[in-house]
């Protein structure tokens, strides 16, 4: 059976809310929803742990991957996985459809066999699978948006690569994995080497930069997502979480990602998230009724 096998299918890592970029299961959110956020967040970081797992051979990692697919779907033929059977409750329960957590679990299944992407549209064809369902359940969760899915995906798909900026370096050293477009690397002269080094060297800049450019333009394509959400309160936090991706890009831009971990201050991330919310707000943003 699978647990038997494995021991144990989960291997934490230690990464909690605290290391990601949007406010996860926030008062924001109505408060029947909040569980679901909790549960969808619980199970993509054990199912992302496991990808990312050092110590674990990539053969393995799809296995485990696989034992949570199965678990999530009812077809467990061994103990049950606990956090892939609760998602399982929680999408019934809810209504929402268990293509986003299935296509998740693709895009971890690709980490642990993959390791490089030839170019910036490689990168966002994993991460239509590795971001975009994150809002695309949310969304579901929430009623939807009358504009369908392409903002959410955007912003989504923006927050990833910010975080795989953010962690270039450490992804590189400790998981030889690069999310960095490789032909941007030959295109500035440098090489992936240069994520090893302690700082930016001049080709590796111009390759951060350009990634930045390019999320930038996801970005104005994430903007309208608050005015066509049926929930106001799912825009409020959309419109926080745009300007914490901005502050985020910015300080990208500025700074050295191979240093210490560019993040937000608290009082920054703070601020981001009440100033958007106050600005769905102002404009009374309500598309449909409530």
């Amino acid at each position: 059976m699978q647990e038997q096998r494995f021991g144990t299918v989960e291997t934490p890592s230690g990464k909690d809310e605290a290391y990601e970029n949007f406010p996860v299961g926030s008062w924001l959110l109505p408060a029947a929803a909040r569980p679901h956020v909790a549960t969808f967040y619980a199970f993509a970081r054990a199912a992302d742990d496991i990808a990312d797992s050092p110590s674990l051979a990539a053969a393995e990692k799809v296995a485990r991957l696989d034992a949570f697919e199965a678990a999530l779907l009812g077809r467990s033929a061994g103990q049950p996985v606990a956090k892939a059977e609760r998602m399982r409750e929680s999408l019934a329960a809810s209504g929402v459809d268990s293509r986003h957590c299935v296509d998740l679990l693709q895009a971890f299944k690709m980490d642990a066999v993959k390791l490089r992407y030839r170019d910036w549209d490689d990168l966002i064809g994993y991460c239509i699978l590795s971001a975009a369902p994150v809002g695309r359940f949310l969304l579901d969760l929430h009623g939807g948006s009358s504009d369908g899915y392409a903002a959410s995906d955007a912003l989504c798909m923006a927050l990833q690569v910010i975080n795989h900026l953010q962690d270039c370096g450490d992804d590189y050293r400790q998981l030889d994995r690069v999310y960095l477009p490789e032909s941007w690397f030959v295109a500035e002269g440098g090489s992936i080497g240069d994520l090893g080094q302690a700082a930016a060297t001049p080709a590796l800049r111009r390759v951060l930069d350009r990634t930045v450019a390019a999320t930038r333009t996801l970005m104005e394509t994430a903007r309208p997502l608050p005015e066509g959400l049926r929930s106001r309160r799912l825009a409020m936090e959309a419109a926080g979480i745009i300007r914490i991706a901005d502050r985020l890009l910015d300080r990208l831009e500025a700074g050295d990602p191979l240093g210490p971990r560019l993040v937000l201050s608290k009082w920054v991330y703070a601020a981001s998230c009440a100033g958007g919310a106050l600005s769905v707000l102002r404009r009374g943003i309500s598309p449909w009724p409530r």
